[in-house]
């Protein structure tokens, strides 16, 4: 049950879709604090400070802050997914085995155990 597991969690298509989600919800919020903290109050200023959230005009306060945070939020994320697949990336060869190599004189991909190549017919050492 164990071995099944970790063939299940070692799949590439799995690993990459959880790393897509995971830098996926990270981007999200760098993207919306952008909006909402640095591109809204300019907007608020060149339309008489409007706030499109309440549709009120207080002051406007550009919160560079909050963005700065998203920003260093996200390069943290990126940075353990990439560890994590790199991780994964060391499993994953250790359990590849190789079965095949390639020809020395037609470069065609032949079995690791042969002795003739049934391409060109030459002797492989």
């Amino acid at each position: 049950m164990l071995k099944e597991f970790k063939e299940f969690a070692l799949k590439g298509n799995m690993m990459d879709l959880a790393v897509g989600v995971i830098i996926g919800a990270a981007f999200k919020d760098v993207v919306t604090s952008l909006v909402d903290n640095v591109i809204m109050p300019f907007v608020a200023m060149f339309t008489g400070s409007i706030n499109f959230d309440k549709w009120v005009i207080p002051g406007t306060a550009i919160k560079y802050g909050t963005f700065i945070s998203a920003v260093i939020n996200f390069i943290i994320m990126a940075f353990i997914i990439f560890l994590m697949v790199k991780a994964m990336n060391k499993l994953r060869k250790k359990d590849e085995e190789v079965t095949t190599k390639v020809c020395p004189h037609c470069k065609s991909e032949i079995d690791i155990e042969a002795t003739k190549c049934p391409n060109c017919t030459s002797d492989l050492q």
